[in-house]
């Protein structure tokens, strides 16, 4: 029997292989052991190569580690979370604005889209919304009278003056197409000069885009359209003269006026600079700030619309000045002037609520 020539006790101590004490004796192959890539991942020698030698599996340094990556995922999550409550809170604040804006008259109520092509020429301007203007022939115990509309719904609400209905006991009103509507009276403003009348059974009717009148300026090019002397659709153009100017119309019909009585009778009345024009105004008057035009206006063209080069409706036609201004003369020898008046468009936007509760005052 061979001896050992060791010490007695004494083993030569090796490196330890995961118990954390010197293993003896030593194996015949160095230990497999388990290579950590990363949490909840485990790569073991052998595994990935395709040779299946000794280390093929271990893993290759990469550009970035897994670490890093989903870090930046809640980041990457966080951020989208944020644009989208951006453009949801944008959206939202952009609807609250536009309601605020229509409440206050400013901002824009769109109506039928008018082409780009359309706008910034009279003749396409005039192509474009003429659909959306209409006659209004209204009968009262003084006789039958003549005004004009503008269509704000497709269901046939009719913005006109108020003085073109007043004392009326049935009205008629005729589209650009020739076809014709009874129409009732849903609500008046007279301090306002303005009335709201609803078509019976319309549906599907063109409808104006109400602009903005506190952008109109001096010089702005305009159009007007209505029905002077029953000549529908009728087609004037010119610029804004003045803003703001105070205008004293009657409030009513009591002194036997109206637009474009048949039969002959006097203009609409109106004041201004302490003035009367066209008329006795009577004792019952209401006084409001006008836009001024040189567009040629005349009986008829009431309650018409005044639109700007976009083809939106930025006033509602409303008093002229006639040569005959005595009031005594008949409405065939009267004429414009280049002196028209229009109840700007603002005004009716924040009147609508009013009259579509079928407030009468």
């Amino acid at each position: 029997m061979t001896e050992s020539q060791r010490p007695s006790g004494e083993y030569p101590k090796y490196p330890s292989y995961g118990n954390g004490d010197a293993s003896y004796p030593p194996p015949s192959y160095e230990p497999t052991q388990p290579i950590s890539t990363g949490p909840g991942t485990t790569m073991w020698p052998g595994q990935g190569g395709g040779d299946g030698s000794y280390g093929s599996g271990f893993p290759q340094s990469a550009p970035e580690s897994a670490e890093p990556r989903r870090a930046r995922r809640p980041v990457a999550l966080l951020v989208a979370v944020a644009i989208a409550a951006a453009a949801v809170g944008g959206g939202t604040a952009t609807v609250i604005n536009q309601i605020a804006a229509n409440n206050t008259g400013s901002g824009v109520i769109p109506g039928s889209p008018v082409s780009q092509s359309s706008k910034g020429s009279v003749a396409g301007v005039a192509e474009a919304v003429s659909p959306m203007i209409v006659e209004v022939n209204a009968t009262s115990p003084a006789g039958k009278s003549t005004g004009s509309g503008v269509v704000i719904t497709s269901d046939g609400e009719v913005i006109t003056n108020n003085h073109v209905i007043s004392g009326a006991s049935s009205i008629e009103v005729t589209l650009s197409t020739g076809k014709t509507y009874s129409a009732e009276v849903v609500g008046t403003d007279p301090d306002k000069d303005l009335a709201l009348i609803k078509l019976q059974g319309a549906s599907g009717l063109k409808t104006a885009t109400l602009g903005d009148s506190s952008k109109v300026s001096v010089g702005d090019e305009v159009v007007a359209i209505g029905s002077p002397e029953g000549l529908t659709g009728t087609v004037t153009s010119g610029i804004v003269s003045a803003v703001d100017r105070d205008v004293t119309v009657a409030k009513d019909d009591s002194n036997g006026q109206g637009q474009s009585w048949q039969g002959g009778g006097e203009q609409w009345p109106f004041e201004f600079g302490g003035q009367q024009f066209n008329g006795d105004t009577g004792d019952s008057t209401t006084t409001y700030k006008a836009i001024q035009t040189d567009a040629s206006l005349n009986p008829g063209n009431s309650g018409g619309a005044l639109i700007n080069m976009d083809g939106e409706v930025i006033g509602i036609n409303s008093a002229m000045y006639s040569a005959s201004s005595s009031g005594r003369s008949s409405s065939s020898a009267a004429g414009s002037v280049g002196l028209g008046f229009a109840i700007p468009v603002n005004t009716v936007k924040t009147d609508l609520d009013t009259l579509r509760a079928g407030n009468t005052s």
